[in-house]
């Protein structure tokens, strides 16, 4: 299928109307032949129901698609060849997503890679190292753009292939530090991806909304370090719902950072303690090519458990809804979900150590500050007695 000019409007006017999400946008679609036909019956349709809903006009579609032209992007439709096969065999895929960078990237293999904000030096390294290798077996390598592991898996696989799903829209990079990130990935033959509208500045509930994307592109999902009420529990969550594999790397039972990962673990998900545990699971997945029989979601107890947080209009008696983690848990209301990093030195360097050992090379390159810097540190540090260390000058956060 390939939309003309003229139906990717009325797509785009359809999927922008207030109370249409993805469910409701396909229900519309195959009750009424088209979104042509199904904008002209929709304000009836819903004055039925005591609501008077009007799409947008087709200038302001216009203005968004010309914008996002602007922008060097373009929009995809479900049914093209360049939408993402994987993500299109999912529940609730988005009718329409924007896309700036190379499409062809985007039906390749690929594997998210994702994890804390505020993530540890290890953490960060071993991200590295999984990214890197993911790259060199051909795997492309999707993330969101975050800070901590999502930044770094990025930067690792730049040369190799990745993808970048954003929680607003094109034109509001989130946070706004990763601006340049954003166009090394381009300029590396990447992709960034944005279902919600140009100028749309992300909000707590749009990041649940983004995680389904960054797991439905991808065979699987690894989670590096996650605290339990995790947005990279999310996505976990996501994949086990699109029925693609779920992968947790071990952490230490005293550090925060590692208990939504230990739950994962314990709970089914496949233990990462190299590279090898991921593509031993992965290959003959990729080898069997995509599979519609993955499309239906999985019918789980945990996930029913789950708040709404996307309500999509009634149309067929009952309420179309796409069900996620709750606004509350993830401060829906906050603009500023993403915790600030650290400015200070001394708070950088602390937040980054764990009970696991680091080398204070790789510590003064995650903190991107001079060795001299971290030596000093870790003096006070230790003469406060809370670190430890270690052979070949590794050190440690110790419990307090």
């Amino acid at each position: 299928m390939q939309l003309t000019d003229a139906q990717r409007l009325d797509w785009l006017r359809l999927i922008r109307t207030e109370g249409i999400g993805p469910r409701s946008f396909r229900t519309l679609i195959n009750r009424f032949g088209g979104a042509g036909a199904a904008l002209d019956a929709l304000p009836d349709l819903t004055r039925r129901q005591g609501r008077r809903i009007e799409p947008p006009s087709r200038e302001q579609a216009e203005d968004e698609v010309a914008a996002l032209h602007r922008l060097g992007g373009r929009l995809l439709a479900t049914g093209e060849a360049d939408y993402p096969r994987l993500l299109q065999l999912t529940d609730a895929a988005p009718p329409l997503i924007a896309l700036r960078g190379d499409s062809r990237i985007l039906n390749r293999p690929a594997v998210a890679l994702v994890g804390s904000r505020s993530a540890s030096t290890a953490g960060l390294a071993f991200t590295e190292r999984l990214a890197r290798g993911l790259g060199e077996a051909g795997l492309a390598v999707v993330s969101g753009l975050a800070r901590g592991i999502d930044a770094r898996a990025h930067k690792a696989s730049l040369q190799t292939g990745t993808v970048a799903v954003m929680a607003g829209g094109q034109d509001r990079i989130y946070p706004a530090s990763h601006a340049a990130l954003v166009d090394a990935i381009l300029g590396e033959g990447g992709a960034v991806l944005a279902e919600m509208p140009m100028g749309w500045e992300a909000r707590g509930r749009d990041f649940p909304r983004r995680n389904r994307i960054i797991s439905g592109l991808s065979y699987g999902t690894i989670v590096v370090e996650a605290a339990r009420r995790s947005g990279s529990l999310i996505t976990a969550r996501y994949a086990l719902e699109q029925n693609r594999e779920v992968f947790a790397v071990p952490g230490s039972p005293l550090d925060p950072r590692a208990e939504g990962t230990n739950d994962l673990i314990r709970q089914g998900a496949t233990l990462v303690a190299e590279l090898s545990h991921v593509l031993d699971v992965i290959g003959p997945i990729i080898e069997g090519g995509p599979d519609p029989d993955i499309a239906p979601a999985r019918a789980r107890a945990d996930l029913a458990e789950q708040a709404d947080f996307w309500d999509e209009i009634d149309l067929d008696g009952r309420a179309i809804l796409l069900d996620g983690s709750t606004g509350s848990d993830l401060h829906a209301d906050s603009p500023s979900f993403e915790p600030d990093e650290p400015t200070d030195e001394r708070q950088k360097i602390i937040a980054l150590l764990g009970p696991s050992p680091v080398d204070t090379d790789e510590l003064a390159r995650s903190a991107g500050v001079g060795v001299r810097v971290v030596q000093t540190v870790l003096l006070e540090l230790e003469l406060d007695g809370r670190i430890e260390r270690h052979g070949s000058g590794a050190v440690s956060l110790l419990s307090r």
